[in-house]
């Protein structure tokens, strides 16, 4: 939607790098053509797949440059944290990989064979030891880990270890105490089987309460 608000923050070359990104992404993205012999790949598409391999190995080796340097100034206070995530954000870190992933993982669900062939996916994996270790640095990561939108009597006791059937916490949600604690301004919702309060990521959520 702040298509253009974004575009005039990026840098050019980082913008054209993302239009680069998307053009890889659409040519490897199955059409609807018929009668194409499976695990078959016409040498055009391989050599689309060479050139992801190629740009993935670049994007992972600048990236790996970049957050053991962020991980080590984040890691002196709360605030750096901050304003290193910031900086982060803005970066190929942060514009670039978030949508790779996203767009590799649908790659990979619509076509396994030829992002197997391609070998993008174990760079991918080399930077989650990277990432772990930045993400950790973030302020209330417990808390987000072990409580947040977490049900205490359902979820609780996986987190401490006790089973669910031993534990005298438990508390059965019927319907209609759902619906009328959500008439009284409340967000509960159920997911598979389960009650979550998302009261608090409703007014932090940039989707609005009507996807949620």
């Amino acid at each position: 939607m702040d298509h253009e608000h974004y575009s005039k923050e990026r840098s050019a070359s980082l913008d054209l790098l993302l239009r680069f990104q998307h053009l890889l992404v659409s040519k490897l993205y199955p059409g609807d053509c018929v009668g194409q012999v499976p695990n078959t790949y016409s040498p055009d598409l391989l050599g689309v797949g060479s050139l992801l391999k190629k740009y993935t190995a670049l994007l992972c080796t600048h990236i790996g440059d970049i957050l053991p340097v962020a991980t080590s100034i984040a890691s002196t206070s709360h605030r750096h944290f901050a304003e290193v995530s910031r900086v982060v954000d803005g970066d190929l870190t942060g514009i670039l990989l978030p949508e790779l992933v996203v767009s590799v993982v649908l790659l990979l669900s619509k076509n396994a064979g030829l992002m197997q062939e391609a070998g993008a996916i174990p760079l991918l994996a080399g930077l989650l030891e990277h990432l772990d270790r930045f993400n950790h640095l973030a302020p209330g990561k417990e808390r987000d880990d072990n409580e947040d939108l977490a049900w205490p009597g359902i979820m609780g006791s996986f987190f401490t270890g006790q089973s669910c059937r031993n534990n005298e916490e438990v508390t059965l949600i019927r319907k209609a105490d759902l619906e009328n604690h959500n008439k009284d301004g409340g967000f509960w919702t159920v997911i598979d089987g389960k009650v979550y309060d998302i009261k608090d990521f409703q007014t932090q959520s940039l989707t609005g309460s009507s996807i949620l």
